[in-house]
């Protein structure tokens, strides 16, 4: 109905114009016809640019007729007296009509030129999005949003033939069957602009890898083959990175099965191997003095708080990978904690002076405080093992950039570049104090878990020779 309307008020505004000029140059203005003539031709020119030939032809006829009655002798009349004139009509049709023609084509080829220059910027965004989606994984459930969003479309589907599975932009809609997705699949193409409704399939050079639709305001054909291409390497990039996800998968878990086995060996070994031979003499009928026989109590009372410090370690590790841990975050001083672990950590840090440099007024930190006091346990007894006897430890804390950075400085060996960038994973230990220093490796990979489990960021900077200082930052309450 709109349209209609808008054909008449098109209609009515070409005769109006024509009246118009026939008005002008009867009643205000005389001049000769060749004047008239061209004025016609300007408008009518004017009006192929604007709406086309369908409006043109119609207004040259009406025109050439006014010149006839208005303006060639015998004016008043359909009759023409001179043969000259007659040549004058029929080329005033004539050239009216073929500029009118030429006029159109133009502005066809003008509308089609910005046509192809939309599609060509809306590939290109849609390009970017596929190309710039963090999540690979996700990205087939959300290319169909892409499309309607890209190309203002009223619905989107894709359907993977491997996997038999159809991805909506919007799940309560389906327009686009899952027979028409699939007949697509095989190599059936639909383009329909009456019923705005496609469905092209998707090709990875002469392999069918799926299909997909679209309803609503639909680009050109070219443009929807462009994006089967596209919306096609999409789904092969996103097969491919899920099959790199799970070969890498596979290999960090062989990975850190033998690290896993390593420490075993190294460490739980040892202090099994210890109990074992407590026991044995202690069974052994063997005459042993109270004292002696304190000592081998002692050594079994220590290597099981060790090897239960081993085993509750893989525990937490455990834990906080498979995210199992629920923070209790409260604005808390940084300097109870900093005591709590002191106290603990006694016995581990042995002869070394602690410096705990702490300004006086320190904002409130929002944290768990029995997770961060693991982590400066960690840290302290870390430093105690790699540095040697009696050599200080010392303890900071200051506030940077809306954070609280709390510092352990130890004055051990140090640690090389190559190690700083390892020195977090699990079950990695250093190369030079490796079967020299007790350990699993896994008391850094948990300090960082639980950092970065309270929005915060662990780093180290270490001199060979010098020290190294572990440093984590806590968002402030």
């Amino acid at each position: 109905m709109k349209a209609s309307v808008q054909a008449t008020l098109r209609g009515l505004l070409s005769a109006t114009l024509v009246a118009l000029i026939v008005l002008v140059y009867v009643k205000l203005l005389h001049v000769n016809p060749t004047t008239v003539a061209l004025s016609f031709l300007l408008a009518i020119l004017s009006v192929a640019a604007a709406w086309g030939l369908r409006y043109a032809i119609p207004m040259s006829l009406v025109s050439a007729l006014c010149f006839n009655f208005f303006f060639l002798p015998p004016v008043g009349t359909l009759t023409i007296a001179d043969t000259q004139n007659w040549v004058a009509l029929f080329a005033f049709f004539g050239t009216s009509v073929i500029a009118s023609n030429l006029s159109e084509r133009a502005r066809r080829q003008t509308m089609e030129a910005h046509q192809r220059r939309q599609d060509v910027e809306r590939l290109y965004t849609f390009s970017q999005q596929l190309l710039i989606a963090e999540n690979v994984l996700e990205l087939l459930k959300t290319i169909p949003h892409f499309v309607v969003e890209t190309f203002g479309s009223r619905e989107a589907a894709i359907y993977l033939s491997v996997k038999d599975q159809i991805y909506r932009s919007d799940p309560d809609r389906h327009g686009i069957s899952t027979e028409q997705l699939r007949d697509a699949a095989r190599g059936d193409s639909l383009f329909d602009l009456s019923r705005k409704f496609a469905v092209f399939p998707l090709r990875m050079g002469t392999r069918m890898v799926g299909a997909f639709g679209i309803s609503g305001e639909l680009p050109s054909r070219h443009t929807l083959e462009a994006v089967g291409s596209l919306i096609a390497t999409a789904v092969e990039r996103a097969n491919a990175v899920e099959r790199l996800t799970r070969s890498e998968a596979s290999r960090e878990s062989e990975r850190l099965r033998s690290a896993l086995l390593d420490s075993v060996t190294h460490e739980f070994r040892t202090p099994l191997t210890s109990i074992k031979a407590s026991v044995t003499t202690l069974r052994s009928g063997a005459k042993l003095n109270g004292d002696e026989q304190a000592d081998l109590l002692a050594v079994i009372e220590e290597e099981s708080d060790r090897l239960n410090r081993l085993i509750g370690e893989a525990v937490e590790m455990a834990q906080l990978d498979a995210k199992e841990v629920s923070l209790d975050l409260r604005p808390r001083q940084i300097r109870e904690v900093v005591d709590a672990a002191l106290t603990e950590s006694k016995h581990a840090l042995g002869d070394h002076p602690i410096e705990v440099r702490l300004p006086h007024r320190l904002p409130a930190v929002l944290m768990d405080a029995g997770w961060i006091k693991k982590v400066l346990q960690h840290l302290l007894e870390n430093a105690a093992k790699y540095s040697p006897d009696g050599a200080p430890i010392f303890v900071s804390s200051e506030v940077k950039n809306d954070r609280l950075i709390t510092s352990v400085a130890d004055r051990g060996a140090g640690i090389d570049d190559l190690e700083r960038s390892m020195i977090f994973d699990k079950f990695y230990r250093g190369q030079s104090k490796r079967y020299r220093v007790q350990g699993t490796g896994m008391g850094l990979a948990i300090v960082k878990a639980i950092v970065e489990a309270h929005s915060g960021r662990i780093e180290v900077t270490s001199q060979l020779g010098h020290g190294s200082v572990f440093s984590f930052g806590l968002p402030l309450a």
